[in-house]
C-alpha cells in the first residue's frame, strides 16, 4: 500500500496539504453596473459592456470605429442622466449592485447551515469582477464553484458571456476548481410561483385591477435567434407559464421586448410602441413587470418605470404601476435557493 510522503518531502517546495480546501464557492452573477454616474465612470463600463463580441455581433472592425468615434463620445452622458435618475445615494452605487449584494448575503444566511459552502457576488461588467471572485473564493478553499448566471431566459449576449469569462479566468489558475452553471430557468415552477404571487399582491394592493398586463423581456436582435439563440423561445416559455399560472387573470398578460438599441430589426413587440398604441387605443390602466430580470436595475427602474409611464399616460393612459422584479425578496429568494440546491446536488448531502 502506497504511503503519504513525509512532511520532509515538501520542504521548500509547494505543499498542497497546507493549502486550504473542500469549501463549495457559489458565485452568483449579474449584468453589470457602473462604479459612478460621471462620464468617464460610465464611458468605462459601457467600453467594457460593448466592446463583447457576445453583445455585439456586428464587423468588430467597423464597430471599433462606432464604438470609440460616437458611441462612446455621446453616450456616457445620456447614460449617466438615466443612472442618475435611480442612484441609490445612500449607498453610493446603483440599485442593481445593492440588490445583488443582498441576494447573495441573504442567499448566504439561507444555506447558513451548510458550513462548507461560501457565497459570494460578482458583476460581469463593472466591479466586483468574476476574476477577482472567483480567486477570492479559491483562495478562501474552494475547490468546487457553482456559477450562477442570474438570467432566467438564456441568451448568448447574457448567461454564455458569463460562462465564458469564468473559463476564461480558470484558464489562468494552476488549480482550477470543479466547475459547475446554473442553467436558465424560463418555466421553472418555484419561479413562476414565485412572479405570479408577486403579480397577485402587487394587484391586490392597488384599487383598480389592470386592464392589460405587459411582461417586458429585454430585446434581442433578430438575427441572433435567427442564428439559433433561444432566448425569444425561453421568454415565450416563461409568459405561457405565467398564464396558465395566474388563471383568469392571465388572460390579461402580453409580452414584449424593451431597450433595443442601434438600427438592426430587434424582437417584437416593442415595448414602448405597444405601451403607446395601448394607451392610444383607449386602454387607460397598465401594469408592467419585467420576468426576464432577477433584479431591478437601470432598465427597469427607469426604462419601465420612467420612461414606459410617461410614454402611457402621456397618450391617453391614467393608471401606470410597475411590478418590481423578485429582487431579494422572501419569493425571490427561496427561487434562487430553490436553483442552487438543485445544482449542487451530489456536492452537498
Amino acid at each position: 500500500m502506497n504511503e503519504s510522503p513525509p512532511a520532509e518531502a515538501f520542504a521548500g517546495s509547494f505543499d498542497c496539504r497546507s493549502q486550504p480546501c473542500g469549501k463549495i464557492g457559489v458565485l452568483l452573477v449579474n449584468l453589470g453596473t457602473p462604479d459612478g454616474t460621471d462620464y468617464w465612470s460610465m464611458r468605462r463600463y459601457l467600453k467594457e459592456f460593448l466592446s463583447d463580441r457576445r453583445v455585439i455581433e456586428v464587423n468588430p472592425v467597423v464597430w471599433w470605429f462606432i464604438l470609440n468615434g460616437i458611441v462612446l463620445t455621446t453616450r456616457p452622458s445620456r447614460s449617466g442622466e438615466a443612472y442618475r435618475s435611480i442612484w441609490n445615494e445612500e449607498q453610493d452605487e446603483s440599485p442593481l449592485r445593492t440588490i445583488t449584494r443582498s441576494q447573495a448575503e441573504k442567499v448566504a444566511d439561507g444555506l447558513g447551515h451548510r458550513e462548507e459552502v461560501v457565497v459570494d457576488w460578482a458583476m460581469r461588467y463593472g466591479n466586483p469582477s468574476i476574476a477577482e471572485r472567483i480567486q477570492v473564493l479559491a483562495e478562501r478553499g474552494c475547490d468546487k464553484l457553482l456559477v450562477f448566471p442570474l438570467y432566467p431566459q438564456y441568451a448568448a449576449a447574457t448567461t454564455a458571456t458569463v460562462n465564458d469569462t469564468v473559463f476564461d479566468k480558470l484558464k489562468s489558475m494552476r488549480w482550477q476548481p470543479a466547475l459547475r452553471t446554473v442553467p436558465s430557468y424560463p418555466s421553472d415552477p418555484a419561479y413562476i410561483e414565485a412572479l405570479a404571487d408577486s403579480i397577485r399582491s402587487h394587484i391586490a394592493e392597488l384599487d383598480y385591477e389592470p386592464e392589460v398586463i405587459l411582461a417586458s423581456y429585454h430585446g434581442l436582435p433578430k438575427e441572433y435567434v435567427e442564428k439559433g439563440d433561444p432566448y425569444q423561445c425561453q421568454c415565450m416559455d416563461t409568459s405561457d407559464a405565467l398564464r396558465a399560472a395566474l388563471g383568469p387573470l392571465g388572460g390579461k398578460l402580453t409580452t414584449t421586448f424593451q431597450s433595443r438599441f442601434g438600427r438592426a430589426e430587434w424582437l417584437q413587440p416593442y415595448t414602448d410602441k405597444t405601451v403607446e398604441a395601448l394607451a392610444k387605443g383607449g386602454t387607460k390602466s397598465l401594469a408592467v413587470l419585467t420576468p426576464g430580470f432577477a433584479a431591478d436595475c437601470v432598465e427597469t427602474l427607469e426604462e419601465i418605470n420612467g420612461e414606459a409611464r410617461e410614454i402611457f399616460l402621456e397618450h391617453g393612459g391614467e393608471r401606470f404601476s410597475f411590478i418590481p422584479c423578485l429582487n431579494d425578496s422572501q419569493g425571490g429568494l427561496r427561487v434562487l435557493l430553490h436553483l442552487i440546491e438543485r445544482e449542487l446536488q451530489g456536492w452537498i448531502e
